[in-house]
Formats: structure tokens, sequence, C-alpha cells
């Protein structure tokens, strides 16, 4: 298991830009799938983004495609979730997550298909 701390999440007007950073220390993160999920108010946790092992695929929710893109360091074990033109309705908690399934070249959008997950930072985008 891996531990994952997210980062970065705060107070912005709607236009600005925000960059989520996700830390992942333990187990073998050059291997595994890493996403980003987002949870509004009153609503059920979604797929944002995601990145395969070695960061050569992505994918993206049609809400937030062509506004944020995601991107991994391997060396540093970290994944990034880089938001622009951030709307009112991107306001959530966001999530890192992990898929433990190793060198998959696959990118889950089912939350059940990730092993961890960590605590979420909340962004939220004012009007």
């Amino acid at each position: 298991q891996v531990q994952l701390v997210e980062s970065g999440g705060g107070v912005v007007q709607a236009g600005d830009s925000l960059k989520l950073s996700c830390a992942v220390s333990g187990g073998t993160f050059s291997s595994y799938a890493m996403a980003w999920f987002h949870q509004a108010p009153g609503k059920e946790r979604e797929f944002a983004a995601g990145i395969t092992f070695s960061g050569a695929g992505s994918k993206y929710a049609d809400s937030v495609k062509g506004r944020f893109t995601i991107s991994r360091d391997n060396a540093k074990n970290t994944v990034t979730l880089q938001m622009n033109s951030l709307k009112p309705e991107d306001t959530a908690v966001y999530y890192c997550a992990v898929d433990y399934r190793r060198y998959a070249n696959y990118i889950p959008m089912d939350q059940r298909e990730y092993g961890d997950w960590g605590q979420g930072t909340q962004v939220t985008v004012s009007s």
C-alpha cells in the first residue's frame, strides 16, 4: 500500500489557474496508473483525469478536457493536476488515487478500480 498526500487547493476566482500535487510514498509508484477525482457538494465522486504508469497516456473527463492537464514525475513520486480556466462548477474536493494493477496501459474511470486515496484538497472557485 501507498500513502497519498494532496496539496495545492485553495480559493480562486473564475478564470484563474491552480496546480494540485499528490505526493506518494511506499509501493512502486512508477508502475501504477494514477488519477484525480473530484467530489462536489451533494454529488458523488467523479473521475477528472488519469495517467498511465509511464506518463505516456492520459484520459480526461469531458468536463475538464482542454482545461486540465495531468502529469507525473516518477523520479519524485508525484502526480500533478494543472487546472486552467477554472469555473465555479469545478468547486469540489479533489482526491488523488492509485490503481495497483502494475504496468497496465489502461486508465479506469470507475472509482471502485482504485485501491487507495488521499485525504483530499478543497478547491473553491468563485464567480
